[in-house]
């Protein structure tokens, strides 16, 4: 069973305040809570047999040999294997991310989120429908992790995979099976290591694709030490891995749509959060093995390699190194800015609130003076012919006008009239005199 995020949809989609996430099940109707958790957990440094100091790269490396140890590809007549290869990805989950694992070492298995665990799938375990499914969530945009494949791990620990050479300055396009992976020695010389160096890989047909760094052990076999998941920037996607003797960062996706899950609104602060360090900044001489590995779910992945010393793009260095500590600077100021922000809100619905409630004061007030001022009369509201306080509302004695009071009313006015013109003509002759 494996677990992906999805958004609800119906009529809550478009309501944004009652976005929620859900997870969903590709074997299972039912809603289940965060990952596949083992049921009885054990400390992760234990599983993972390190210590509570343990660097990021000894955690890496331990859940590597574990994880293929007990990959059900290789334990089929195995039932508990698949259980210790859940109980170890479960483990590495939370001592691989920085803030997990200083909330377990705070306050155990209480103090962290269930619905943020997730785990990395392995897309050659999951069979034809599964994939489907998770090729449908991951067009939909839903991050799915996904892990190497155990045959890739195995092949390259035996030392038994074919290296091709990739020379500092050049380039190797390619197309790489799913699920499977190129290898290539990149060796540098004393200055290019003290210069730096860079390995990028882009595809122009946007496959989905990892970048793979690998460490040589004492039996001549390669440890899988870092990996960099294909971005999509632009047209292109993307990853590269930046040796330049300055710490690096990398952007989880992952975070950032676990983060936008839990409270849409507050995605926009938690887009940098998804900034990890690169366990490696520096490359000695010699050679280094690299990989590009097809993480596409049903096609062929695209790709150009390239390996560049540092010492020609000085100018592009700097600006990188002065971009990415801008970038941390601006991480802790939203930080900084959503605590104002968030105390902004609440006075802001709270002065809403209130305007509203004042509001309606006014207006029931208002109403209320409207009918006391209503209420000084002898003459209620008009409903028919009633009578009010035992009196007509005309005067007793008043009878209707028949038609000859109606034509002695005409005549009057006629009069009065005609008197007006006499008038008005007496005052112009008497004019007339005074001016003549």
């Amino acid at each position: 069973m494996w677990t992906v995020w999805v958004k609800k949809s119906g009529s809550e989609s478009r309501d944004k305040t009652k976005r929620k996430w859900y997870v969903v099940s590709t074997m299972s109707s039912k809603k289940v809570e965060g990952s596949s958790a083992p049921a009885n957990r054990r400390d992760p440094y234990e599983v993972l047999s390190v210590a509570r100091d343990a660097t990021d790269q000894e955690i890496k490396s331990a859940y590597r040999k574990l994880a293929l140890k007990y990959h059900p590809d290789k334990n089929a007549n195995n039932p508990e294997a698949s259980d210790l290869f859940k109980e170890v990805a479960f483990s590495y989950s939370i001592l691989s991310d920085p803030e997990k694992r200083r909330q377990y070492d705070n306050a155990g298995f209480e103090a962290l989120d269930a619905d943020g665990m997730e785990m990395e799938i392995d897309l050659s375990n999951l069979g034809t429908v599964n994939t489907m499914f998770a090729a449908l969530f991951s067009k939909l945009g839903v991050p799915i992790k996904t892990t190497v494949s155990a045959n890739v791990l195995e092949e390259a620990m035996n030392g038994t995979v074919t290296v091709r050479p990739l020379p500092i300055g050049t380039s190797v396009s390619g197309k790489v099976e799913k699920q499977c992976a190129h290898f290539f020695g990149v060796t540098i010389s004393e200055q290019q290591a003290e210069s730096g160096v860079v390995v990028r890989v882009t595809s122009t047909a946007q496959s989905k694709f990892k970048l793979l760094y690998f460490e040589q052990d004492s039996s001549g076999g390669y440890g899988l030490a870092l990996q960099e998941e294909s971005e999509k920037t632009g047209k292109v996607t993307s990853a590269g891995m930046y040796f330049l003797h300055f710490q690096v960062y990398r952007m989880d996706s992952t975070v950032n749509a676990l983060a936008a899950a839990k409270d849409p609104e507050s995605a926009f602060f938690k887009r940098l959060e998804g900034l990890q360090p690169c366990e490696v900044s520096e490359l000695r001489a010699g050679t280094h093995i690299f990989a590009v590995y097809g993480d596409n779910f049903f096609k062929t992945a695209s790709y150009t390699i390239e390996a560049l010393c540092a010492k020609t793009y000085e100018e592009t260095t700097e600006k990188l190194k002065e971009i990415e500590a801008q970038i941390l600077r601006k991480r802790n100021d939203l930080r900084q800015f959503e605590t104002e922000y968030r105390k902004a809100l609440a006075r802001f619905q709270e002065v809403t609130t209130r305007y509203t409630q004042e509001k309606q004061t006014v207006d029931e007030l208002l109403k209320q003076r409207d009918s006391i001022h209503s209420s000084f009369s002898v003459v209620k509201t008009p409903s028919g012919n009633n009578l009010s306080n035992g009196s007509s509302s005309k005067a007793q004695g008043d009878e209707p006008k028949g038609e000859g009071d109606s034509a002695g009313e005409e005549g009057g006015a006629e009069s009065r009239d005609k008197s007006k013109r006499k008038w008005f003509n007496l005052n112009i002759k008497g004019s007339d005199k005074k001016l003549g």
